[in-house]
């Protein structure tokens, strides 16, 4: 379903096109940061002996945004497909602003699973309203470089969350971090209500009858070995970066030794990494594209590429010198940028007459389950072994899963 087709009918000025990615980037960059910033708070010692938290429980308070975030993708991927991005985005971007900011208020335990649970139905919108708006304003020839500067956000966000969250902490408290953290994020919806355009749903109408392209049951396209491939490597994907994201500040300041501060300027550093590699990989994967390479084998090779330097954490990982292992992180997770932009972007190439709400729903519900799953196994090891070194060998364990599937699955021919 080309994006080609439908700018003929309803023309997007270039500037405001790749305004709107950019825009796009910085709303997940916000939700990001409101769903990252609590895993510095359980980096910090007030904080864990206020709630009297066990490393278990760090792990439970990690995961509960997720248990809900992951339940809804698929749902939230309808709505999206059924009512159009700008509206329900609006509306969803202000209520989870809002219970960001209730964070900073909680008093028990309880309270604070619950609260993160009702994060995660609210942000749950933002990827599959994402990759709409991109799917069906931007053309083929660029969607790899839109699809990195909006992924691009998911790991910007993380470093912004993890400097921003330690700064706030440092200077203010815990409580102070989570209310300023949440509701600034609401000066983004001044641009959002003046650049974007309602007409999604049209686009779509009109890409579909210039193309005449035949549109792809869910449940077809869920038969598909292909789609299998995605959704195990987008799970093993994403495991490494949810791990990074809720207990690599722990990690650097337990096991490195790092400040609070130090903890948040690496944990910053590597998601910052990664996110300029995504931007770039996607770029050079559309200018290979463009000169006529194959789009699935390119974007596929990406994919691969990024999943064997992420491997490399083991060495680090495993070292006893601090500097080796603090730049193996940075480059691990750095190196995992080649995959962000292409194995999204692959997705849609694979299966171009799959309703796009509904099919990054599932992809997002892959991704989350890791993000659901990765905290809580991470605090059982740690509570099993009393170090780091099994969480690390599990995170390699999914790194080879996951090239192996986009290896063997991932193929033109499992999605006839």
């Amino acid at each position: 379903m080309s994006a080609e087709g439908s700018a003929a009918i309803a023309p997007l000025p270039n500037w405001q096109r790749w305004a709107t990615v950019w825009l796009l980037c910085l709303g997940v960059i916000i939700a990001y940061i409101d769903r990252a910033n609590l895993s510095v708070a359980l980096a910090q010692k007030e904080f864990t002996q206020f709630f009297q938290l066990t490393n278990s429980d760090r792990g439970a308070l990690n995961s509960a945004f997720f248990w809900s975030y992951a339940l809804l993708q698929i749902p939230a991927g309808m709505l999206v497909d059924r009512f159009g991005v700008k509206s329900p985005y609006t509306i969803f971007f202000v209520l989870w602003c809002c219970i960001s900011a209730a964070t900073g208020m909680v008093q028990t335990v309880t309270m604070l699973i619950f609260i993160r649970m009702l994060l995660g139905v609210f942000e749950a919108l933002v990827t599959p309203a994402s990759f709409r708006w991109i799917r069906y304003n931007t053309p083929d020839r660029s969607r790899g470089l839109a699809t990195g500067i909006f992924m691009a956000g998911t790991k910007y966000g993380p470093a912004a969350g993890a400097w921003l969250a330690a700064h706030f902490i440092g200077a203010y408290g815990w409580r102070t971090m989570f209310v300023v953290l949440g509701l600034g994020g609401l000066f983004w919806l001044i641009p959002w209500a003046l650049l974007v355009r309602n007409n999604d749903r049209e686009l779509e109408a009109a890409s579909a009858k210039a193309n005449a392209t035949q549109k792809m049951p869910f449940l077809t396209v869920m038969r598909k070995p292909a789609i299998w491939g995605v959704l195990i490597g987008t799970y093993c994907y994403n495991y490494f970066v949810f791990f990074s994201m809720t207990w690599l500040p722990a990690y650097f300041a337990e096991r490195r030794d790092l400040s609070l501060k130090d903890s948040g300027a690496y944990t910053a550093f590597s998601f910052g990494g990664m996110a300029t590699v995504a931007i770039l990989a996607g770029w050079a994967a559309d200018k290979l594209i463009e000169r006529g390479w194959n789009a699935v084998a390119v974007r596929r090779g990406f994919t691969l590429a990024g999943f064997a330097v992420a491997s490399l954490e083991i060495f680090g990982a495993l070292s006893n010198s601090n500097e080796f292992a603090l730049t193996m992180a940075i480059v691990s997770l750095s190196g995992l940028g080649l995959a962000t932009a292409n194995y999204w972007a692959l997705t849609q190439t694979l299966l171009p007459g799959a309703a796009v709400g509904s099919i990054a729903g599932a992809q997002n519900t892959a991704s989350n389950l890791a993000g659901a799953t990765a905290p809580l196994f991470t605090g059982w090891l740690m509570t099993a072994t009393g170090n780091y070194e099994a969480p690390m060998y599990a995170i390699w364990g999914f790194l080879l899963t996951g090239m192996g599937a986009y290896a063997i699955l991932v193929r033109e021919k499992y999605t006839k």
